[in-house]
């Protein structure tokens, strides 16, 4: 490539990454090179031996407990809960999501027992607590204080899009099929529903709770603290 003030002057060659290496991230960071930083956060495992976790740069090389000490410290007044009736597949990734939102809890109804495989290792750094009836989750929610906002499309919702959520929030969703119980939905503050425009009559509960779970964020959230 030549200079336009001297067109028979090469400029220098950028030495980017190419196109084998766009994708390094992905695959975490190798040993640490160099003098091993100081600090109690640092885990000598993960120095020595490579970081290939799914966690963001800031958290490199970092112990599980210091990433979950550090987002104590940011996690937001929001809770989700899910009923858990029937083993639901969507724990996991609610669960993924809840912890890039930072939010507070996520609370399981009914069995214990879920399918961890799309949490992606998430749940190691998302604080989780089981409830093993709605309404002894209800009672819990209560007595901290949070509001109940079930999540469902069942008519006479609020539409999601323009409901006001509260900021010390419990969002309720229900299995994938039957929705959210009739006495869960009681209980709440009110329903909010997501509008849709296609043909089919319900989305994912893993998708329509990371959508809620925006809502909540973008009026709620300082997004200054975002990565």
């Amino acid at each position: 490539m030549t200079s336009p003030n001297n067109p028979s002057a090469q400029e220098p060659v950028e030495t980017g990454k190419g196109p084998t290496e766009w994708n390094e991230g992905r695959h975490g960071v190798g040993p640490w090179e160099g003098p091993w930083p100081d600090g109690a956060q640092y885990d000598p495992e993960l120095l020595r031996e490579g970081d290939r976790r799914n966690v963001v740069d800031a958290y490199r090389y970092w112990s599980r407990e210091a990433i979950t000490a550090d987002i104590d410290k940011r996690r937001h007044a929001l809770h989700i809960a899910i009923e858990n009736f029937e083993n639901d597949s969507n724990i996991g990734t609610v669960v993924r999501t809840a912890n890039a939102f930072a939010v507070d809890t996520v609370h399981i109804v009914g069995r214990r027992r879920w399918n961890r495989r799309g949490a992606m290792v998430t749940d190691r750094y998302q604080h989780l607590q089981h409830h093993a009836t709605v309404e002894e989750l209800l009672q819990w929610a209560n007595a901290e204080g949070l509001t109940v906002v079930a999540i469902d499309n069942t008519p006479g919702c609020v539409p999601l899009e323009t409901a006001e959520l509260p900021e010390r929030c419990l969002l309720l969703f229900g299995q994938e099929g039957p929705g959210v119980t009739q006495a869960a939905q009681d209980a709440a503050l009110m329903t909010c529903s997501i509008a849709q425009f296609g043909s089919t009559r319900s989305i994912n509960a893993g998708v329509a709770a990371g959508i809620a779970m925006h809502a909540w964020i973008r009026q709620h959230a300082d997004l200054e603290k975002a990565w």
